[in-house]
This record gives structure tokens, C-alpha cells and sequence, in this order.
């Protein structure tokens, strides 16, 4: 999108996220492609849209632009506001620390729910193996020769 090609506050950029660009798209939450995110670059949020390249500039136009951050206090409500100020206070090792924490978190999060997904996986196979086995034995109980 040449249109947005050196833009002082907008980046467009294409990620290999299966070569170089890999740990960044871990970072980023990718799991899928091809992902379009948008938004800070330390909170990025899944775009929905469309695919085409006027559904991608009329939603960079209408959506897209400064939000509550360190740097646009003035964008932010008064709670927000107050959150960024308390950080801002901590020491840089103490807000180091809290990142790591629920950076950690995120992770822990993301391996629950593979976890998850793994003992669900199981149940289905079971599951599955015990619906063939009945069947097996009603078909084995004569039910063709009914």
C-alpha cells in the first residue's frame, strides 16, 4: 500500500512468519494465516474485514489513528490514565518485572488451552472407539438380519 510508504505513524508490513519473521509472529498471537493485525505494536487486535484493498483503506481511515497510550495520555479515560501514571512511576526493573509476570501469564494461559485441546482430543478418540465398539456388537447382534 504505497499510500501508507514512509507514513510517520502507520505500518504495513508482510511477515514470513514460517522463516525469519517467526518469533515475532509467536509474539503477536499468530496462529493462522494470512493474519492481519493492527493496532498498538505491544497490544496488536485481530482484523476482521475484508481482504480487498478498499475494505483494508476504508478501515485504516475510519478506525485507525492515535489511542490511549503513554504517549496520547489525552485519549485516554480518567482510569486508564491513572493505570499508565502508576506504571510510569515504577522503577524500570519493577516494570520489567510486572511485564515478565503477565507476559508469563499469557503463556501459562496459551498451554492451559493446549492442555485443554490435548485432553479433549483424547475424550474424542475414546469416545469415538467406544461408538464403533457398540456398534460392532449390534451389528454382531444380529441387527442385518432383522
Amino acid at each position: 500500500m504505497k499510500e501508507y510508504e514512509g507514513h510517520e505513524s502507520v505500518l504495513i508490513a508482510d511477515v514470513d512468519c514460517t522463516a525469519a519473521g517467526k518469533s515475532l509472529c509467536d509474539v503477536s498471537g499468530v496462529q493462522g494465516f494470512p493474519t492481519i493485525k493492527y493496532g498498538d505494536p505491544n497490544n496488536l487486535e485481530q482484523y476482521q474485514g475484508g481482504r480487498d484493498f478498499d475494505a483494508l483503506s476504508k478501515f485504516a481511515k475510519s478506525s485507525l489513528g492515535p489511542t490511549c497510550s503513554p504517549d496520547h495520555l489525552d485519549l485516554c479515560d480518567a482510569a486508564k490514565k491513572k493505570q499508565i501514571e502508576e506504571f510510569l512511576a515504577l522503577p524500570s526493573a519493577d516494570l520489567s518485572a510486572k511485564v515478565k509476570e503477565q507476559e508469563d501469564a499469557m503463556e501459562t494461559a496459551d498451554k492451559d488451552l493446549e492442555q485443554l485441546l490435548k485432553s479433549l482430543q483424547k475424550q474424542y478418540e475414546e469416545g469415538t472407539k467406544a461408538k464403533d465398539a457398540k456398534k460392532d456388537a449390534i451389528k454382531e447382534a444380529g441387527l442385518g438380519l432383522m
